[in-house]
């Protein structure tokens, strides 16, 4: 039987997904250290000074940006934690962590993380698309390891280390990682599964979790951006409700959920897909899967892509998956029979046929064209995003801004995405006076880009860093330009505008209507393009001007290391 929430904590931390297990860590008194040995001669110098990383401040990565090593999507002080604990992490198998996590208990303080998943792990405990479950993740298996208990600890316990290095593990895989997670570090005591937070809002100098009865001084915002899915239209509705296998299956979305419902269909069920394709200012985000290390995705991407060839009537042309051998995911099953791609289209009208459980959709091609398709069932994966209605109206105008939240009416759900708190965590993670956001509500969404900001909230909460927020005289939220350590692009108008609320019977509404740079809009996925086995000659190049970099001692004003010598 699970034990109640405590009524009075230092700490609340909203979510048990993984940010949340690594933030409650690091509060249960593990402290990370900086130990040496990391190739950036400059970083390695700045650290050696003050090795408590808890102590995070911009000079620590403010050379990022003048770096090849460091072309990452990002925030810098999340790509600082990852190339602490990973360097070059891309092209080296286990590299050696320059960091190391000691147990200092008189650090820990009082707190609790509080989920409504099942189970420890958040959205991977859940699954809201239907999709299979044993789908690659996105991320390599040694990358998902958290601090104090790796993936690869996990796999050694059933003997399945050989499981672990360039391995993509399943969806069902990592959940069970991360159910196991705390209690093999120790922190079981402090994360709650199947609670519900509501009406949570500021009184006097802390905060009231109303639907739980519990105070606390310090919020830690940990929900992500991936509990709901974005419904269809009521025009649409009816088709979700069939579920005929033997007929086609309607699918709208552009990206990686569209992906994987396609992926799962049975390879003799016909897949009619509409998508939304604007390469040059929307791409999908299935088109940065290398064909080697994502086959699957790279796969679908590449039909998608034929299916824009045919429908502008140009001169056919083979698929190069065709002719690569080394995408056995391409032989599953016959494409040019049953999957047709319909780019850019657009539902008009839905009629369902009595007595057979089949829908007639008319469709209005991007050519103007009207055609009809009989379907069996729908899948309607254009989005998921977060919600912060659990905050109070006037909480949550101090977390979005203004610019974010209805004026008419404060009680209904605020639905956002990644970049809707992007530019304020660019300037801080602390969006509000004793409020953090840190995971994918600050636009990062792989696991391990998640530690830097979990090591920032920490190092405020403990009092390592001292608090600087103050509110700002115009919201950062309604700000259109990147603050200048920003790593990461940000669009140059409606940067944190509300989520998507165009008319979703269009293939379009895969995508919100701003214009988003390429960059954001893979939510840190951009290098997917990448075959991380093959960068070795990459790295190099980066040695090479990071040596010369240090050498010349402009890095420090004129006053660098050549100075004494």
């Amino acid at each position: 039987m699970a034990l109640p929430v405590p009524r009075c904590v230092d700490t609340v931390i909203i979510g048990n997904g993984p940010s949340a297990l690594v933030l409650s860590y690091i509060l249960h008194g593990h402290i990370p250290y900086y130990i040496g040995g990391h190739h950036d001669s400059i970083l390695d110098l700045k650290l050696s000074t003050r090795p408590s990383l808890l102590n995070l401040t911009p000079d620590l990565y403010a050379h990022f940006l003048s770096s090849l090593r460091y072309s990452t999507q990002a925030l810098p002080i999340n790509t600082l934690l990852d190339t602490l604990i990973r360097p070059n992490a891309d092209t080296e198998i286990s590299p050696t962590s320059c960091i190391e996590w000691r147990h200092e208990p008189d650090k820990a303080i009082s707190h609790v993380a509080i989920g409504q998943a099942s189970q420890a792990g958040g959205q991977w405990a859940d699954n809201p698309v239907s999709a299979s479950a044993d789908i690659g993740t996105l991320s390599y298996a040694e990358q998902l390891s958290l601090p104090g208990y790796s993936y690869a600890d996990h796999l050694a316990r059933s003997q399945r280390q050989d499981q672990c290095d360039y391995v993509r593990p399943s969806r069902t895989e990592v959940a069970e990682y991360l159910k196991a997670y705390p209690e093999a570090v120790g922190i079981s005591d402090a994360v709650y599964t199947r609670e519900k937070v509501d009406n949570v809002y500021r009184e006097g100098d802390g905060f009231v979790i109303g639907s739980l009865g519990v105070r606390c001084k310090h919020l830690v915002l940990a929900s992500g951006i991936f509990t709901v899915n974005i419904p269809p239209t009521p025009m649409l509705a009816p088709i979700a409700q069939l579920d005929l296998v033997h007929e086609p299956l309607l699918v709208i979305g552009s990206g990686f959920s569209a992906a994987d419902v396609i992926i799962s269909a049975p390879p003799n069920r016909k897949v009619i897909h509409l998508f939304q394709w604007a390469p040059d200012t929307r791409p999908s985000p299935l088109r940065g899967c290398h064909h080697t290390a994502y086959p699957e995705y790279a796969t679908v991407y590449r039909q998608m892509k034929l299916a824009v060839i045919a429908s502008l009537k140009t001169k056919s042309t083979k698929s190069p998956l065709m002719r690569r051998k080394s995408n056995p995911f391409f032989s599953q099953r016959d494409w040019s029979t049953y999957y047709e791609g319909l780019p850019n289209a657009e539902v008009l009208a839905v009629s369902c046929t009595d007595g057979t459980n089949t829908a007639r959709v008319t469709i209005r091609l991007a050519s103007g064209d009207i055609v009809t398709r009989l379907v069996g069932g729908l899948q309607y994966v254009v989005g998921r995003r977060g919600t912060l209605d659990f905050l109070s109206p006037k909480l949550r105008t101090e977390v979005l801004g203004t610019n974010n939240v209805s004026t008419t009416d404060l009680t209904s759900p605020t639905l956002i995405s990644g970049h809707t708190l992007r530019t304020k965590s660019e300037s801080s993670l602390e969006v509000a006076k004793d409020l953090y956001i840190i995971g994918s509500l600050a636009g990062d969404s792989l696991i391990r880009h998640a530690i830097g900001g979990c090591v920032f909230a920490a190092g405020r909460i403990l009092g390592a860093l001292p608090s600087t927020f103050s509110p700002p005289s115009q919201s950062p939220a309604s700000s259109s330009v990147s603050t200048p350590r920003s790593t990461s692009p940000v669009p140059l108008s409606n940067a944190s505008s509300t989520p998507l609320q165009s008319s979703p019977t269009s293939a379009s509404t895969s995508a919100s209507t701003s214009n988003i740079s390429t960059g954001v809009i893979a939510n840190g996925h951009s290098d997917l393009h990448l075959d991380r086995r093959k960068l070795a000659r990459e790295v190099e190049k980066a040695n090479a001007e990071n040596s010369v970099w240090v050498d010349s001692g402009w890095w420090a004003g004129g006053l660098g290391l050549w100075r004494g010598r």
